[in-house]
């Protein structure tokens, strides 16, 4: 199959990748100059990059299962296009009718997406088991706050295209930082409102989540919603702790004195959900790379805690499967170094070897967490995108 990948670049318009022209995979050596000379290489062109949870682990020295995926992957498409009203420009690589076609071909509406019977891989009970277990870690004082992931998968289906997925998912929740990425061996559509981090000119932003509510039945219900997220002490402290990371994380590629919270605890709105969105920026130091950032920021501690290493350690024992791309990272690497990298959650992944679809859905516990909200607001998260496809055995 011709590899294809999309990423929400303005409001509705999309930046499309058509084929591979040529890419670099980071494996478990973290060969970081290797992946310097690259982007050095090709300087000038988009580049796509999807990033692999497990990269976090190994920028920690947390021991994991072997990868089944490459850490991190960058590619120079073919051919790439902006898709803007209807239409795709061609932008960078080659133009024939083909890969322009293959473009356009990812906006259309084509055969409905399968019927999938989904089930979450640990039931409530012991969901709810290891939620008071990670509670008497707090206790400890082991962590403050851990974000807890569960995995939901289908049944056996074959599928060579998830487009018909991402489309779906797009016209019921438009989210800033959605995207599709088909390769030959796995394919993955993202209906991510999070952003992990931007780089603009020599500014850099990170957008954690944390603080989840869900939309009301009723123009009055989803005030009430809205406002009880706005007012939680629970959910704001949750989002203020990771603040306290990313500024932490970034302060260690910044000129300093430059981290700056420009928004604390502010409400976004999605289709589904209500969010408590801060936004976290500096000022880079002039010699900052990639790599040096990637470092310095993955995984992002909206998906991690803090401590960052004794959450990640954690979760690495309670959750029970690798995350892989789930809770990683996919984006965009301009011309100019510039780039958008969003955070993988609220995404569909497909493994052309087991032949599965799975989805990934956690939060944050903390000593104020209660298991059983806990446990309803992951369906919250997700339940609203599984069931465009079918039913979820939770």
């Amino acid at each position: 199959m011709i590899e294809r990948a999309l990423f929400r670049y303005q409001e509705n318009s999309f930046l499309v990748g058509i084929g591979c022209e040529t890419e670099f995979l980071l494996h478990s050596d973290l060969n970081w100059s290797a992946l310097n000379a690259f982007l050095d290489e090709h300087k000038g062109k988009t580049l796509f990059t999807v990033i692999n949870y497990q990269l976090g682990l190994d920028i920690l020295s947390v021991p994991h299962a072997p990868n089944q995926l490459p850490l991190l992957r960058v590619w120079v498409p073919e051919s790439t296009y902006l898709y803007e009203g209807g239409t795709a420009y061609p932008l960078e690589g080659k133009n024939d009718e083909t890969n322009l076609q293959l473009a356009e071909d990812l906006f259309r509406k084509n055969e409905p997406a399968p019927s999938i019977r989904w089930s979450a891989k640990i039931d409530q009970k012991t969901y709810l088991e290891r939620i008071r277990q990670l509670k008497e870690h707090i206790q400890l004082g082991d962590i403050y706050e851990l974000n807890f992931c569960q995995l939901i998968d289908s049944q056996e289906i074959e599928l060579t295209s998830i487009q018909p997925f991402f489309m779906r998912m797009w016209e019921v929740n438009p989210t800033p930082f959605a995207g599709l990425v088909e390769t030959t061996d796995w394919m993955l559509a993202s209906a991510s409102p999070e952003r992990f981090i931007q780089k603009k000119g020599t500014k850099l932003i990170s957008q954690p989540i944390k603080g989840t509510a869900p939309r009301g039945l009723t123009d009055l219900e989803d005030l009430q919603n809205r406002n009880n997220l706005q007012t939680s002490k629970k959910e704001r402290a949750e989002n203020v702790m990771i603040v306290d990371l990313v500024r932490n994380d970034l302060s260690r590629v910044a000129a300093k004195g430059s981290v700056h919270v420009d928004e604390l605890c502010e409400i976004y709105s999605f289709p589904t959900v209500h969010q408590l969105i801060s936004t976290i920026s500096c000022e880079l130091k002039e010699t900052a790379t990639f790599s040096e950032i990637l470092k310095a920021a993955f995984p992002m501690g909206s998906m991690t805690g803090a401590p960052k290493k004794s959450a990640v350690e954690l979760a690495e024992k309670y959750e029970g499967f690798s995350r892989e791309f789930y809770s990683g990272s996919f984006g965009v690497i301009y011309p100019n170094s510039d780039f958008d990298l969003n955070v993988l959650i609220r995404t569909l992944f497909y493994d052309t070897r087991t032949k599965k679809l799975s989805c990934g859905v956690g939060g944050a516990i903390t000593t104020l967490s209660d298991a059983e909200a806990e446990y309803e607001e992951c369906r919250v998260k997700v339940g609203k995108i599984l069931s465009l496809f079918g039913t979820c055995q939770w």
